[in-house]
């Protein structure tokens, strides 16, 4: 028997056709600090990976016997900002088909979607007996300390919702793990507990632009955290709902804004214990790594300490406004950082400083990009279409500026209304439409729904980030650049990943009603 099974869920088919071949598979790294933690405070556990395993609900059922678990937690998070939602999906479809093979099955999901939208989860979806609300250490550790998980029992438990027969109980907060306890009662990774073939974390794979577009060079593959948290509070963002301190019914993520950190002596043993695994291609996921030197720089510094051969292929999140120092950026990629994530969002200033980014600082974007290419690393410029003000005009400035800068590596998000977000709070009020599934929530899926602006309709908003991102990766600028960095191979698999073309329901309802108009 053990005390928890930690399920990472199938991604089901949101991202179409691109699945097979071109998205990464994430390390669930929830899980896995779950995991760690509640082995630390002295319960069995284990991990069951469907995802990177490709499991059907059957092979899931019996490993769940073997194992008898007194409790399953779906952990429904992932490492783009709308996993939460979209994964739910799967785990949905997967939670339905354990209850009915075994009704006294104890399951508990955890996740952004939960965390926003607790009570809803639990009036929808009666395969959930609880869910957390936040974090959900110390409530999950405080669960497990139960005898059993009746509604008696889990009326004590802060940080949860649960079913009471006919009626939704949601309780009182529970603290997140502070600050001075992250290294004790966050101690690290499970690694041991993840599935792989030959060696670990060989199941997993990068995204295809982290590994210089070589499918060789993506796998084994690992995240990890050194914070958790962000201080900014992004209208279109619900990463903070991790810090939710509330009883609202609907869960707001700016909310809750604010960071914490791990010591740089643990995150630096975290990475030793990848590198003796032979992991040399790792995300650091932070939601803004280059943000407080504080804490970057040393780890940085002592990263550059074993990257002596520059084997490390690393890459990290930062703010547009925060890498403007050259020998800063110097000291980053000696540590093995050969890619930042930079949310330029929009090639029109006012759209873009109008984004509820905090204190965005006004910066000449040409030159940082310049700054980081100069410094030899690598820049994934994520822009967004469909935010508030934009229209055909800004749009088309926001394209013609990432032809300009020429990335090595683009995408585009529609702005949507993700769960947890205030887009989302803010649209439910104004009764824009929105997705009818936990699939439509996502960027790349059939039944994809985004925001409207004034002057866009939400059709337009998808068909004009899904052309762009076709005649960006097929622009000869571009695919020079990428001849020049990473050679032929490189070029060949980019032009075959841009044959794909991904298919819409509300863009083929617009053309299909316009051959009759």
């Amino acid at each position: 028997m053990v005390d928890a099974i930690f399920i990472n869920p199938s991604i089901g088919n949101n991202y179409q056709a691109l699945k097979s071949k071109y998205t990464a598979i994430e390390p669930p790294t929830w899980s896995l600090l779950l995991a760690q933690s509640m082995r630390n405070f002295g319960f069995k556990v284990s991990i069951i990976d469907s995802n990177a395993e490709n499991l059907i609900e059957e092979q899931i059922y019996e490993r769940i016997k073997s194992l008898n678990p007194r409790l399953i937690v779906f952990v429904v998070y992932g490492q783009n900002v709308n996993a939460g939602t979209t994964n739910m999906e799967g785990a949905l479809v997967l939670s339905n088909f354990l209850k009915k093979r075994n009704k006294n099955l104890n399951i508990s999901f955890i996740g952004s979607y939960v965390q926003a939208l607790p009570v809803k989860a639990l009036k929808e979806e009666n395969s959930i007996d609880f869910v957390f609300t936040n974090e959900g250490v110390y409530a999950l550790k405080n669960i497990l300390n139960l005898a059993n998980f009746s509604s008696k029992e889990l009326k004590d438990i802060n940080g949860i919702a649960f079913r009471d027969k006919d009626k939704i109980i949601l309780n009182k907060p529970e603290k997140v793990v502070p600050n001075d306890r992250m290294d004790l009662d966050l101690p690290g990774y499970a690694w041991d507990l993840l599935p792989f073939k030959d060696n670990p974390l060989d199941l997993y794979r990068a995204p295809m632009w982290h590994a210089e577009y070589d499918e060789d060079k993506r796998s084994p593959y690992a995240a990890l955290h050194s914070s958790l948290g962000c201080q900014f509070k992004c209208s279109f963002c619900m990463i903070n709902l991790i810090n939710r301190d509330d009883e609202d019914e609907v869960g707001v993520s700016s909310n809750y804004s604010g960071m914490r950190f791990w010591s740089t002596e643990f995150i630096i043993n975290e990475f030793k214990k990848l590198i003796k695994m032979g992991v040399k291609t790792i995300r650091i996921t932070d939601e803004m790594f280059l943000l407080n030197p504080k804490y970057y720089l040393p780890l940085c510094k002592k990263l550059a300490e074993f990257n002596t051969d520059d084997s490390l292929r690393m890459w990290a999140y930062s703010r547009i406004d925060t890498v403007k120092n050259p020998e800063v950026l110097n000291i980053v990629r000696k540590a093995g950082i050969k890619w930042l994530c930079l949310g330029i969002e929009s090639g029109d200033k006012k759209v873009r400083l109008e984004v509820a980014k905090g204190k965005f600082e006004d910066v000449d974007v040409r030159k940082i990009v310049a700054q980081v290419h100069e410094a030899d690393i690598d820049v994934m410029a994520n822009y967004m279409y469909g935010l508030p003000g934009d229209d055909h005009g800004t749009i088309k400035k926001t394209y013609e500026l990432s032809l300009e800068l020429c990335t090595s590596g683009w995408n585009t998000y529609p702005a949507m209304a993700l769960p947890g977000s205030a887009l989302y709070k803010e649209g439910i009020e104004k009764g824009i439409e929105m997705p009818k599934s936990y699939s439509g929530f996502s960027f790349h899926a059939y039944d994809t729904i985004c925001l409207p602006t004034e002057k866009l309709k939400p059709w337009e908003i998808l068909k004009l980030r899904d052309d762009a991102f076709i005649n960006y990766h097929t622009s000869s600028n571009f695919l020079k650049r990428i001849k020049k960095r990473f050679g032929n191979k490189a070029v060949e698999n980019i032009k075959e990943m841009s044959k794909i073309k991904l298919k819409r329901e509300i863009v083929e309802e617009h053309m299909n009603s316009s051959k009759f108009v």
